[in-house]
């Protein structure tokens, strides 16, 4: 009994000083999601382009003007599978990976878009800016449709949608006082005045589940919460790139007043003629955004895992 004991103490020491030596040595998921992580990088290494720009684009917006595709990537995640292809290609000099967030044929629903492998797979591309793009109801009186705002602040309120990388074998807690990077925010203002496409300077978000809308006394109580427009994917896209350290933005169009204000009945043929309305002036944003020359990287969202680890 006493040999035993001595020589699972010995173990269990050798074990702990590998683990010591060697930070990423993990034990059961998060062993494999570092092993994917490392091939990741060989693959990055060993060819393909590199996007240090990212979009991930929503209901009505399915190409960029000017973006050159050079190549269409099939990317692996330790999440299963993004939802579709990314395209990357060139625009102003710079490589931008694209991605609908829907799938190509807008299949997927909010509530079960996978959003860890679509933020992965853009980390995989070496994504360091991460632009999103998407729809909203307007909660707030000078929210109406055809408004484009830069978000600010979110509200959370979906359920049932994974919402971190780190589940398990490690105990993280990123600040998420900002959810925007703000020096991304000043270079949609500064692309926004350049292009003489009116960008609001705030906005409150908050992320229902879906795939239903709204009813009437879920606005009202938004509403007294501070919500400046409803919508249904903000949420986690914006918390996980937080974690993988890239900068992230969210652009939304206000498509539709949300239930309740308008005095008629919501439908998804206004949210998408609205978008197509508004379409032309998002692509003039997004091409004068990168023709801007971006400055490195100083913001806090490139320090977020720092002192965060329990």
């Amino acid at each position: 009994m006493l040999i035993q004991y001595i020589m699972n103490a010995i173990i269990t020491l050798i074990i702990w000083e590998l683990r010591t030596e060697n930070p990423e040595l993990k034990i059961g998921k998060e062993s494999r999601i570092v092993a994917q992580r490392q091939q990741g990088r060989k693959r990055r290494l060993s060819g393909g382009v590199m996007a240090h720009f990212g979009v991930i684009a929503g209901s009505g917006l399915y190409d960029i003007p000017g973006l050159m595709i050079k190549e269409t990537r099939t990317v692996h995640t330790p999440y299963g599978n993004p939802s579709a292809a990314y395209r990357i290609g060139t625009l102003s000099g710079k490589d931008i990976a694209f991605l609908p967030r829907h799938g190509i044929d807008h299949t997927i629903q909010p509530h079960n878009i996978n959003y860890r492998a679509n933020v992965w797979g853009f980390k995989e591309l070496g994504v360091q800016r991460l632009i999103a793009v998407g729809a909203s109801g307007g909660i707030s009186s000078d929210m109406n449709p055809g408004k484009i705002a830069a978000l600010d602040q979110l509200i959370d309120v979906t359920h049932g949608r994974p919402s971190t990388f780190y589940e398990e074998g490690k105990v993280v807690h990123i600040d998420f006082t900002e959810p925007f990077c703000p020096d991304l925010r000043e270079n949609i203002f500064r692309a926004s005045e350049k292009a003489a496409v009116d960008v609001a300077r705030r906005g409150t978000y908050i992320c229902t589940n879906g795939p239903r809308l709204e009813t009437a006394a879920e606005i009202k109580a938004f509403s007294l919460l501070g919500a400046d427009m409803v919508g249904m994917t903000a949420m986690p896209e914006a918390v996980l790139a937080r974690e993988l350290e890239i900068c992230f933005l969210f652009i939304t169009i206000i498509t539709n007043y949300a239930a309740g204000l308008a005095g008629s009945t919501l439908t998804t043929k206004e949210v998408l003629n609205e978008m197509e309305r508004s379409s032309a002036r998002i692509k003039s944003l997004l091409q004068v955004f990168f023709d801007q020359q971006f400055a490195e990287r100083r913001c806090l969202c490139t320090q977020a895992l720092q002192d965060a680890s329990m």
